[in-house]
């Protein structure tokens, strides 16, 4: 319901197995134009292959392939489903042996696959798609290890924004959770909970994909292309940005307030790169300079 899939259109639904949502998917698009139903697992494909048959779906391509390999192998899709596999923290209430079964390094295993698929299953859709290209992640886990920070990192990762799902039930995603903060546009997510809704531990999030342009740089990996280190400093104090400024001259990008040590005294406007050209640090009003030849000769000595 949250994907809403149209007739005519190219839908991927990245981890189909045992079929019941590939099945869905078909009567809503009517049994026509074309869905990709994939599942990693070899074993799973065979339950897949057998429901689709038995409900009568024509218009599904049955794929046994690791997601992760879709933006290279066939790419291009008017809208994506991806029902992350996950820790199953949601379901504890069929399956009481989770609780003993599960710890916190598989909840941590589950959410680096998680963040790749998502960022394939991303990567898979067109923006430029007859409506818009749309993306919907989901899980049967409430934790937020698994929810919020996997879409999160998303956001951060690819240019896309969270949208309404269009279910009219369910609680707000997180924005805050212990000491983690958020994106202020998660509270567009679901959160389906067994003691308030009746049902399985659900997670449900939306993202509309706005360009197909590389994706962004994540942290503080960032590079800057060259050239745009000279001014960024009188930028950065225009906007009243908090960020470091390139120092005139500075070598291969190094910034002001890196690893490269200050001299006592060195304050304000008055710093200055050593004249040695070595960046071995920074001296300002009332400080000794270097020389080029490395001494200076003042009143009370020499000085190195």
């Amino acid at each position: 319901l949250a994907l809403a899939p149209q007739p005519g259109q190219r839908v991927l639904d990245m981890a189909a197995a045992p079929g019941g949502k590939t099945s869905h998917l078909a009567a809503l698009m009517g049994n026509s134009g074309v869905l990709v139903a994939n599942d990693f697992n070899k074993q799973r494909v065979k339950s897949l292959q057998g429901n689709l048959a038995r409900l009568g779906v024509k218009c599904a391509i049955v794929v046994n392939a690791d997601g992760r390999d879709f933006p290279k192998a066939m790419g291009g899709f008017d809208r994506v489903l991806l029902d992350a596999p996950c820790s199953g923290l949601g379901v504890i209430s069929k399956d009481a042996a989770i609780k003993a079964e599960k710890g916190f390094q598989d909840v941590q295993r589950c959410q680096q696959l998680q963040k790749e698929l998502l960022l394939a299953a991303i990567d898979s859709c067109n923006a430029n798609a007859t409506g818009g290209g749309f993306v919907v992640y989901s899980t049967c886990s409430i934790s937020a290890e698994e929810n919020e920070t996997v879409v999160d990192y998303a956001l951060k990762s690819r240019d896309v924004k969270l949208v309404e799902t269009g279910l009219d039930f369910g609680v707000e995603g997180f924005t805050r959770y212990r000491a983690k903060r958020f994106h202020t546009s998660l509270k567009l997510c679901r959160r389906y909970y067994p003691h308030t809704h009746n049902m399985d531990g659900f997670f449900v999030a939306k993202f509309r994909k706005l360009s197909n342009s590389a994706s962004k740089i994540v942290g503080a990996e960032t590079q800057q292309p060259k050239g745009s280190a000279k001014g960024s400093g009188k930028n950065a104090a225009a906007n009243g940005s908090g960020g470091h400024s390139f120092t005139k001259g500075a070598a291969k990008g190094k910034v002001n307030g890196s690893s490269a040590p200050r001299n006592k005294g060195a304050q304000g406007p008055a710093q200055k790169r050593s004249p040695d050209g070595k960046g071995h640090g920074f001296v300002g009003k009332g400080v000794a300079k270097r020389s080029i030849k490395g001494v200076v000769r003042g009143k009370k000595g020499t000085t190195k």
